[in-house]
């Protein structure tokens, strides 16, 4: 038999073409976040496609009554869970993809596979899929000994905690490991990016009540909100600090009626992002503390009206980006642990125990369907030869992290 790494590269690359095979089948039905019927399609597909590994599945209803099925895939074990985590939505409307011609076209140009989902993050599914495969071919007791969960939200692209919920269910005393196959970008073909760190968010509004009086006649008996709340936007833009890899974002702003009126409301919202949990605190208190009368005399009201949890990375999620840096050694590899400003799963599901991001696919464009030569632009796609060095690259961290 040939050195691990290298037996384990031969399997990934003999179980590649049945990857790609599920995945088209996957991108050819929309599960645009809103087309419920859509996600419980690629749920059922998804089911079917890791029937053949063992795994039993579970339907659990999302919380919102337009979304489709969370799914579970289990597979019983004496460890602690091992936790692989996916979703089965993308951001893609079913007219969009129609408009722009956007479906599964394989480039031989560029070596891309281009299609809603490829990357995010039906790509990262099959990752999971081809992973487990070579296992099943040359470890069969990591599938027998260990207790696996196989997590695939079902309405990942627009943030909700009931996910995170049903997972917990199912994880009673954590997770021996949090592993979330979203995209990974590779560096000269052998440095694979791993996600050791994400902001949280604080979602805001700021209300700005004055008083309304007739503009023609009686301009000076009222108080103009949104005058007074834009003379409060500069300090709130001011908290950004990229010392403290804090940003506000000022995302849009209402106010007013008609012409001749003057403004008795005006409103402000905002996100807030940062890495440390303090930090996105005090942006907070800061935030709250300018509730109160303006020295126009408009009252100020402040509301924290959403809320994703920070995950910072910590000695866990070292102990386990080394097992993969170590993993990577052994391949010829090399990982560069990263972090990242956009929300994930993991955000959500660290609490559960060490995490660890980006270990899908490698590919670009994700959320965008648009393609325009004269700019540039390029919709989502997958690089098919990222799966192979990932695959073996996930296959034997995972037995080191199993030792």
């Amino acid at each position: 038999m040939p050195p691990l790494p290298s037996a384990l590269q031969e399997a990934a690359t003999r179980h590649l073409p049945a990857a790609l095979a599920w995945l088209r089948r996957m991108v050819d039905c929309n599960s645009f976040t809103s087309n419920a019927p859509g996600i419980d399609a690629v749920g059922r597909l998804t089911a079917d496609c890791f029937a053949e590994l063992g795994f039993e599945p579970e339907f659990v209803p999302s919380q919102h009554p337009d979304h489709g099925h969370h799914l579970f895939l289990s597979r019983p074990g004496s460890s602690k869970p091992i936790l692989f985590v996916t979703h089965l939505d993308t951001v893609f409307p079913p007219e969009e993809e129609a408009r722009n011609h956007f479906y599964w076209c394989e480039s031989p140009d560029d070596a891309c596979i281009y299609g809603p989902g490829v990357v995010d993050n039906k790509g990262g599914t099959m990752m999971i899929w081809l992973t487990l495969q070579i296992l099943r071919d040359l470890a069969p007791d990591f599938l027998a000994q260990n207790h696996l969960i196989i997590a695939a939200n079902a309405a990942e692209e627009v943030i909700g905690s009931d996910f995170a919920e049903r997972t917990a269910e199912r994880c009673p005393s954590g997770a021996q490991a949090v592993l979330v196959f979203e995209g990974g970008p590779v560096e000269a073909s052998i440095r694979h990016h791993l996600v050791i760190a994400r902001k949280g968010r604080l979602e805001m509004r700021i209300d700005c009540f004055g008083k309304g009086a007739h503009a023609g006649s009686n301009l000076h008996l009222g108080i103009n909100a949104i005058t007074e709340l834009a003379h409060l936007l500069p300090q709130v833009a001011a908290l950004t600090n990229p010392d403290q890899n804090l940003t506000v974002n000022i995302a849009n702003i209402h106010g007013g009626t008609v012409l001749n009126r003057v403004p008795h409301h005006a409103s402000v919202e905002l996100e807030v992002r940062a890495y440390d949990p303090a930090i996105l605190a005090q942006a907070e208190a800061h935030l709250h503390a300018l509730s109160g009368l303006t020295p126009g005399g408009a009252q100020i009201e402040v509301t924290t009206f959403g809320r994703t949890r920070a995950w910072p990375g910590g000695p866990e999620t070292s102990a386990l980006a080394a097992t993969w840096a170590k993993a990577a050694s052994e391949c010829g590899l090399e990982t560069l642990p990263t972090t990242r400003g956009g929300l994930s799963d993991a955000n959500y599901l660290c609490a559960l125990g060490p995490t660890l991001d980006g270990l899908g696919p490698f590919g670009d464009h994700a959320h965008c369907s648009e393609t325009d030569p004269a700019s540039g632009k390029r919709p989502e796609f997958v690089y098919p030869a990222s799966f192979i060095p990932k695959a073996t690259l996930n296959a034997l961290a995972l037995l080191n992290l199993a030792k």
